[in-house]
Formats: C-alpha cells, sequence, structure tokens
C-alpha cells in the first residue's frame, strides 16, 4: 500500500507530500491519533517512501513522494527486515518502554545508513515511555543525526513528556469517522472563532477568549454537579448515619470532579480539533479533511490571518494545557497563561 492508497489519511498524507515536495522532511514527527494500527500504516508508509529505490514521482527537492511498494526495499521495510528502519515497542510487563529499549535505537540511528537513503525509527506507543527512556531519547531529539527520520506514534499524547512533544512535529491523523458538532459545541466554537476573527486589541482580546473559556468551564461544572447530585442517595435519604452520609458526599465530590475533568479535557480537544483544521487550512488541505467541514469558510479565513507557524503553535499549546491540567496545577492559572501566549 503506497500514500496515494491511504485515502483515509488524506490530509496528513498531503502535508508530508508537501513537505517531501519542497525538500524540507522534518527530523522528528509524532503521529497522533484514536488508532494506533493507522498511525503504524503511516509510518511504515513513510519509511518506504524515503528509502524507496524506485519511486514513481520526485518532488522539487530531490525526495520522493510516495513508494513503488515493490522495490526490495519496499517490500524489506514491509516485512520489518530492512537493516536502516527500526522498531521500539512496549515490551516489558508492564507494557512500558524502557531505558535500554531507547539506548539500543539510539544507538542505531547513529550509525550511517547501510542499505537505505535514510535511517528510520518508529516508535509505536509513544506515550508508554517511561520518564528515564524518555529522558534517554530527547538528546537523540535535539541532535539527530544526519539523514535519520524519526517517528514517535501515540493514541494519548497528553501523557508524554512534554520536552520530547515539543521538538516534533506533531500531525494529527483523524480515523475513518469524523465527530459531529453538538449545538452546545457549535455554539463555543462560534464563539471561538468570533473572538480571533475580531481585529487584534492586544490584551483585551486574549482575556476575552480568557472569559469566554472560564465562563463555559462553570457551566459545565454547575451542569455536573446538579446532574449527579440529583442520582446521589443523598437526594433520597435524610436520616442515615453520619459515617454512611459522610461516606456518599465524599463519593459524589469525588464523582463530580472526575466528570468535570472529562469533559473539560472534552472541551479542549474541541478546541484542538478545530485549531488542527485552521492548520489545515493553512496547507489547502480540501474539506472532506477536516474534522469540522461545517465550518471551513470561517476556519479558512481565520488561517489566511492567523498564519500556519501560529495555527501550529496553538495547537501544541492546547496539547500542552491538557497535559498540565492533569497535574495539580491552578486551573485558571493555566488557562490564562494559554491565553497569553496563543497566537491570535
Amino acid at each position: 500500500m503506497s500514500l496515494a492508497e491511504l485515502t483515509d489519511q488524506r490530509s496528513a498524507v498531503q502535508i508530508l507530500q508537501r513537505s517531501l515536495d519542497r525538500g524540507r522532511l522534518g527530523h522528528a514527527y509524532l503521529f497522533s491519533g484514536p488508532d494506533l494500527d493507522l498511525l503504524e500504516v503511516l509510518a511504515s508508509n513513510l519509511a518506504r517512501t524515503v528509502n524507496c529505490l524506485h519511486p514513481p514521482q520526485a518532488g522539487a527537492g530531490g525526495l520522493p513522494l510516495d513508494c513503488c511498494d515493490a522495490c526490495a526495499s519496499c517490500r524489506k521495510i514491509q516485512r520489518l527486515s530492512h537493516a536502516d528502519v527500526h522498531y521500539l515497542r512496549p515490551e516489558s510487563k508492564l507494557r512500558i518502554i524502557t531505558i535500554d529499549q531507547v539506548r539500543q535505537l539510539n544507538e542505531a540511528i547513529h550509525l550511517k545508513p547501510g542499505e537505505g537513503r535514510y535511517k528510520v525509527g518508529i516508535i509505536q506507543a509513544a506515550d508508554r515511555l517511561n520518564p528515564e527512556a524518555g529522558n534517554a531519547f530527547l538528546k537523540t531529539l535535539e541532535e539527530p543525526p544526519g539523514q535519520s527520520l524519526l517517528m514517535l506514534l501515540s493514541t494519548d499524547p497528553g501523557r508524554m513528556l512534554e520536552t520530547l512533544v515539543s521538538r516534533c512535529l506533531v500531525l494529527p491523523v483523524a480515523g475513518e469517522t469524523m465527530p459531529r458538532l453538538s449545538p452546545a459545541e457549535r455554539k463555543l466554537l462560534d464563539q471561538f472563532i468570533q473572538i480571533l476573527a475580531t481585529p487584534r486589541e492586544g490584551i483585551w482580546t486574549r482575556y476575552r477568549l480568557l472569559g469566554l473559556w472560564i465562563q463555559e468551564l462553570a457551566q459545565v461544572k454547575a451542569a455536573v454537579e446538579k446532574e449527579l447530585s440529583e442520582r446521589s442517595p443523598l437526594r433520597f435519604h435524610d436520616d442515615v448515619d453520619p459515617r454512611l452520609k459522610e461516606k456518599w458526599e465524599d463519593e459524589l465530590a469525588a464523582a463530580i470532579e472526575a466528570e468535570y475533568r472529562r469533559r473539560r479535557s472534552d472541551m479542549i480537544l474541541l478546541l484542538q480539533r478545530w485549531m488542527r483544521d485552521l492548520w489545515l487550512c493553512g496547507h489547502a488541505i480540501a474539506e472532506p479533511g477536516l474534522f469540522y467541514p461545517e465550518l471551513a469558510e470561517p476556519t479558512k479565513a481565520a488561517a489566511g490571518r492567523l498564519g500556519e507557524t501560529g495555527a501550529q503553535e496553538n495547537v501544541r499549546l492546547l496539547e500542552r494545557l491538557h497535559r498540565i491540567l492533569e497535574t495539580n496545577v491552578q486551573e485558571f492559572l493555566a488557562i490564562e497563561v494559554t491565553c497569553l501566549k496563543m497566537a491570535l
């Protein structure tokens, strides 16, 4: 299967082929998406493309734009037997990628290519890198050897070390189905787009965005508290043992916090997906490749003003926000810092 045949990943393929055509392929990519198998297929195809012996087409920069899928190099990579393409998978009993595995990959990547054009390292389930392994891999990401290509695959990039993510070009990969916007989600994105579409007003625009965000989260929390309180046994039993009442109160508080965090993550994911669409529009990707094609026109308008670099930076900021909100950081401060740093 060649890149051209990956119709379910058309937008990601177009971005990669555009980079190949310009001779500007990145040295490290983070492919993120809901289906690890799809991410592995894309990574394997890119590995075959850069090492193909008889590519059907080459770009202006001299790099192949696709693989023939038939030469000896393509067949070896498909069989996982190519000397210059190395895979890392969680193998320990705890299903983590260990520091010893990373050290072996680092050593292999720093050797000159023996069979192909590029040394390729593919880390499957990169969110399973333990902290020691992640830090051991960091130097290779910071100072990659020449003619090397590193691909990290993750269905949960929020669990990865921020230092690793920041040194990769993040490429979200959609699955076969696109999410549908609920009326509430559409309203939120419309408000978000409206703020971005207005002329820049310096710090005032950023605090308008912050105000919208905090207001939405307050409504989410109030809704969660109402829904779960109405289902709690506290509502139906007035005269209970004080110890049992205290237990129910603790359970209710924990349930409210967990559900609120889940819905907050969904909101950040909503904004991440729209920012990804904005980034793709900066690459002139066709509407079928967007998460939210119904918002294509305002998204294209925002992309024209924000630019490719600004959109990509915003995607990274939202990914970082998602990660740090899983810690004990103060919510308002984390969101405020994100709004102040976003490209608007």
